[in-house]
């Protein structure tokens, strides 16, 4: 698909939708993200749409504060994390990976919790920033821009010296045999340290991920605890991942 023709199905789905999500247009189209977020940058650039974490927005006014990250989709988001905030605990040894619905569950974090929280995700980082009970380390590395997290042998070092209670990990796509999997091999391989160090893992995403995969495997189901979804845990749609195993929320 040419490049014009992408911009043009880009530009009638954000009118259609009031927002596009960079993963969703990578699969309906059949195109890396990086080619996406090229397109949006692009688009950015022109006035044309307001580029946010995730995906774009119809153009509005762009905030000032760097604390308050535009969210692709938030809303719906915020339905999957909210069932996860029972997972939380006092005293808890935490890793969270990077990705937008991770943005929102940090958002959503009580201000009461006390808990050590370890993150490669700089969004996530700024916004655990402002929390007055988290004991925050922001692991360091080269810095994937457009991802805004760094990755590296820096990173998974760090990684894989922690002992952590519970990792809360994003997903581009998960299908039952497969298992999660990941478009980039670094973030593929930062996220395998990750459930190497975790007691449990608990991956949150939106229901259009089920029964898709992309090149880069991070682990089989059965290395999941939980999965996430806005979805019923009943619903029809999860049946073959509760057979797996894996408990839903």
């Amino acid at each position: 698909m040419l490049k014009a023709e992408r911009h043009k199905y880009i530009m009638t789905k954000l009118i259609e939708e009031q927002k596009v999500v960079t993963t969703d247009l990578a699969l309906a189209l059949d195109l890396s993200e990086d080619t996406i977020r090229r397109d949006l940058n692009e688009l950015d650039s022109k006035k044309q749409l307001e580029k946010v974490y995730g995906g774009a927005v119809q153009v509005s006014e762009k905030s000032v504060d760097v604390f308050n990250i535009n969210i692709a989709a938030e809303e719906e988001k915020k339905k999957i994390v909210t069932k996860a905030l029972s997972l939380l605990h006092d005293g808890q040894v935490i890793i969270m990976s990077g990705g937008s619905t991770n943005l929102v569950f940090a958002k959503l974090i009580p201000s009461d919790l006390k808990a050590t929280i370890y993150t490669y995700s700089l969004p996530i980082a700024m916004q655990l920033s402002q929390h007055p009970n988290i004991d925050l380390i922001f692991i360091g590395g080269k810095m994937q821009k457009n991802a805004m997290v760094t990755i590296g042998m820096d990173v998974i070092q760090v990684v894989s010296k922690i002992k952590a209670d519970i990792c809360f990990i994003g997903a581009s796509s998960i299908n039952i045999k497969q298992g999660l999997t990941e478009i980039g091999y670094e973030i593929s391989i930062v996220k395998k340290a990750m459930i190497e160090a975790s007691d449990r893992v608990v991956s949150m995403f939106s229901s259009d991920k089920l029964n898709t995969k992309m090149p880069h495997v991070v682990c089989d189901l059965n290395l999941l605890d939980t999965i996430v979804t806005e979805l019923d845990p009943e619903d029809a749609r999860l049946e073959e991942y509760r057979k797996s195993g894996v408990f839903i929320l």
